[in-house]
This record gives structure tokens, sequence and C-alpha cells, in this order.
């Protein structure tokens, strides 16, 4: 990277050029995220509303980023997939990125996760090409980012996109009024205006009264807020960060994650976030690309994730995650029947498990899933329980088998029978089970159900 170079210094991103500091660009509606499952989940905050653009904030197709000589050999070819160690050894390349395809669409929360030495923080560097892919395509609102001359890419790094990095890297001589204002600087912003929206960002985030101390007096969590505000204060459509919050104590920590998710349901802001923390991810993202040895194994919602994992390697991932907390009531519900349609609490169909489990407890008998007054199934303490379980999860049936479309009354049979041959107290317990056997497939949609309804 080319220090000399103002457009690669971070928060240096905004807004169209001919756009007044502090006024938010428009941007059109965003597309639908393809599901990877069949099992639906409402995304956090606006990023629900992310409905049908175009084309989709970040286009990636194919993308490798490869080090090492004659890397440009690498793709397509016969050692491509190779594992890392055996590449390395034949080559003397290491492939950070392999043959990666995404999208990101607009208000999304976009979350890339993976271990160290995943190629997560090399994905995110590739988007403005602060590491210059090997291969592959990238396209943003429709332009092809690898064919932007000098100009291009660094209008698109002051102006369109903005990252915040785990190192802060503020200017330690420089007042937190004047960090945050750098990027408008950069622009060729006035002083008045630019120090004029950097006081706008300094409320933004929590800073008020801090404005004249410098870096040094603050403490991490400070610092950080500091450079998501100098990202902020260039009003970029896209925000990028890498691992921001990783060096941060834990309480402080959830603070800013509760100041992203706070701004991404303020503005609707697009994001991508980079992070090696499933309960960072699972509480930010609106779908999460899980990334190992540079290739993406399960891209979906966080329901997707937990509710099917796509291998033992996600599955490991995700196996201490409390169920209830990530997955929806449309996952547990079954038909309502006689007089259930009309009577119960209810809950929208994004309500999670445990918000499912508090109302049946509250009230002794099922809640209802209602979407624009229509009621689309009902949760009781059988079906929640199954979730919470993991009882969910069997094996698709075959076509002509009539079970429930996840497997789980097959399998639920199944326990009982084995209960009952270890002698379960008069199958009482075993009984529960059979008020879901009707519930509809995982995801519980019927016709119309597919609008998300605010709790």
């Amino acid at each position: 990277m080319n220090t000399n170079d103002p457009a690669q210094v971070p928060g240096q991103q905004s807004a169209a050029p001919a756009q007044v500091p502090g006024k938010q660009s428009a941007k059109q509606p965003g597309q639908a995220a393809e599901a990877t499952s069949p099992h639906v989940s409402t995304p956090p905050a606006s990023a629900a509303s992310a409905a049908t653009s175009v084309s989709p904030v970040f286009s990636v197709r194919e993308l490798w980023k490869v080090f090492g000589p004659r890397a440009d050999r690498i793709p397509g070819s016969p050692e491509a997939h190779l594992p890392a160690a055996e590449l390395r050894e034949r080559t003397g390349c290491t492939a950070a990125v392999r043959g990666v395809s995404f999208d990101v669409h607009q208000g999304e929360v976009f979350v890339v996760m993976g271990l160290s030495g995943s190629g997560k923080s090399t994905l995110v560097r590739c988007l403005t090409r602060l590491i210059e892919p090997t291969s592959g395509s990238i396209g943003m609102d429709g332009e092809d980012v690898l064919a932007m001359d000098r100009t291009r890419l660094r209008d698109l790094r002051r102006h369109r996109a903005a990252m915040v990095f785990q190192h802060f890297g503020l200017l330690p001589h420089r007042s937190v009024l004047d960090n945050i204002a750098y990027g408008l600087e950069i622009q060729g912003v006035r002083k008045a205006q630019r120090r004029a929206r950097a006081a706008e960002m300094v409320a933004k985030v929590g800073l008020s009264g801090m404005e004249h101390r410098r870096p040094g007096q603050l403490s991490g969590g400070q610092q950080q807020r500091v450079g998501l505000a100098r990202a902020l204060a260039v009003d970029p459509e896209v925000l990028l960060f890498d691992e921001p919050f990783s060096a941060l104590d834990p309480l402080i920590r959830r603070d800013m994650q509760e100041e992203v998710v706070r701004l991404h349901r303020d503005e609707g802001r697009t994001m991508v976030f980079i992070t090696h923390d499933l309960s960072e991810a699972l509480r930010l993202g609106s779908r999460i690309a899980l990334m190992r040895d540079g290739e993406i194994v399960q891209l979906g919602t966080p329901e997707d994730i937990v509710g099917a994992p796509a291998d033992d390697y996600v599955r490991d991932f995700v196996r201490d995650v409390p169920r209830e907390q990530v997955l929806t009531v449309r996952r547990a519900m079954r038909q309502a029947r006689d007089g259930e349609a009309g009577q119960g609490p209810a809950l929208a169909p994004g309500a999670t498990v445990a918000e499912a489990i508090e109302a049946v407890a509250r009230s002794g008998g099922p809640a209802r899933v209602m979407d624009a007054g229509r009621c689309l199934g009902v949760v009781d303490h059988a079906c929640l329980l199954d979730v919470v379980a993991g009882l969910d999860r069997a094996p698709q049936p075959s076509p002509d088998e009539r079970t429930d479309a996840d497997g789980s009354a097959g399998r639920r049979a199944g326990a009982r029978e084995s209960a009952k041959e270890d002698g379960g107290a008069d199958g009482r317990a075993n009984e529960a089970p059979d008020e879901c056997a009707d519930k509809p497939a995982p995801g519980g949609q019927q016709p119309g159900s597919d609008e998300a309804v605010t709790a």
C-alpha cells in the first residue's frame, strides 16, 4: 500500500464529491438477501427492508488473492485446490482467498467471520483494492472496481466506502474533533464546515464534552468511537469494519456492538463487518459468510448458520450457541387447531424462540404467530422444546413419506419408542412432541407469510 497516497489513510471516505457534508446520500432500495436454506429469519433493524435493487452494493465473483512467486498462475491451475500446506510446499504460494463469490445488498450488515488465517481481513481489503486481488471480479453499484484507474479508486476510498480498523489509526497530536474531521480535510472541505460536521459526529457516537481531548487521554473504547465517527463524518455509502472491537475489553466491546446496532437502525447504512467472534457475528449480522482456509464454507442468515450447519466445521462453531436466542418462531410453529387462531398472545414471525417461550409461559397456552393480521401458525411448549433440544434437525424425508418437511416427526417417533423401551413414566413425557407433528416445514411459510412484521 502506498502510504503517500492520501486515499489510503484510514477513514477518508465519503458521499459523492458534490455532496454537502452532513447530508445523507440518496440510495436505491437494496435487493433482498437470498436464502441458502429453507429457514426464514428477519434480519436486524432496517436490513429487513433491503428489497429489490438492480445491482448489489458489492458483487464479488470467483475472487482469488494469492501471495507468492508467479501468483497469477495459481487460480484455475491443478494446484488451485490443494491444501494450504501442500500448495505452499509445491509452489511457494499462499492462497489467502480462494474463489470467493457473494453479494452485499443495500442496507444489510454482511458479516465475514472465521478463525485467524481464514482470509477474512484480506477479503475486506480486496473490496477497495487496499490489497490487489490476483483474479476474479468485484463490482460496486454495477461499476467494475478492478478496472478503476487511480483517480476513480481514490474517489471510491474517499467518498463511497470508509474503513474502521482494529488499530484505531488516530493522529496523536490532533484533538478528537480534528481527528474526526480529517477525512473531510483530505477532501478539501473548508475548516468551519468540516468542524461543524465533526461536532455532529461527536454527539452521534457519545463523545460530547471530549472534543478537545487528545487520543492519549481516551480509553480504548473511546478511541474506537473516534475512529467510527471519522468514518461516518464523510457519509460513506458503505462502512467496512475490520475486527474493530477485538482488542477491547468485553464490556466495552458490547457497548460498541450496541453502538453499531443503533447506527444501523437509525441510518440503514450498508456495512461489511469482519470478526472472529461468533456471538458478535450473530448479534450484528443480517447474513454471515463463514470462512475457512480462504473459502466460504457457508453463507446465510444467523438462523441458517445455527439451525442448519453446512458441515462439521460450522457445526462445531455453533455448538455452544443458545439456539433459542437465534432461531425464530417460523421454525417452531405448527398449524393452528380449532379455536387457537383467535386467542393467545401474538408474536411476529421474526420473534425468537426465547421470546416465544416467555409468552407461552406467561399465558399458559399456545401463542399465535401473526403476520398482517393473519395467523400463520401457533407455538406451544412442545414445539419450542423441540427447537431448543435440536430435534428439528432431522434428515429430509423421502418424497413419499407423510411426515414433517424437516423429518422431525420421524425422529420424535423414534425417540418416543426408545424412551418407552427404557420405561418412561407412563409415556406422558414422550407424548408431548405429538402436538407438533402437524407443524409446517422449518420456516413455516404459508401464502403471504414472507412479509416481516416487527414485534
